[in-house]
């Protein structure tokens, strides 16, 4: 069985600084992509960013991009996302997922390559 379990998020002011942690269990971690999610109310979950299973390769969408940055220790079977400059836009709900393909070359945005999935962790930016 596969576990992820997302924790560091909570409230923060604008312009404010979090890091998200996702631990995973029970598959070979090393050999997957790891991917960041978020929800926010009323909207449709989005793509955050995304590491390689070798951790030299990361992908960000525009929202974020210069702001957060990615990375993974895999002795610790440890994804983070290192989050500055929020913004009130950034509130959401976020999931770290595990890719389905090990080795996978191209990173990819589509949620339905990811098939575990962590129970998310709130990130609230006040203004």
């Amino acid at each position: 069985q596969v576990q992820l379990v997302e924790s560091g998020g909570g409230l923060v002011q604008a312009g404010g600084s979090l890091r998200l942690s996702c631990a995973v269990s029970g598959r070979a971690f090393k050999i997957y992509a790891i991917g960041w999610f978020r929800q926010a109310p009323g909207k449709e979950r989005e793509f955050v960013a995304a590491i390689n299973w070798r951790g030299d390769t990361t992908y960000y969408a525009d929202a974020v991009k210069g702001r957060f940055t990615i990375s993974r220790d895999n002795a610790k079977n440890t994804v983070y996302l290192q989050m500055n400059s929020l913004k009130p836009e950034d509130t959401a709900v976020y999931y770290c997922a595990a890719d389905r393909s090990p080795y996978r070359v191209v990173l990819t945005t589509d949620d339905g390559a990811y098939n575990y999935w962590g129970q998310g962790t709130q990130v609230t930016v006040s203004s």
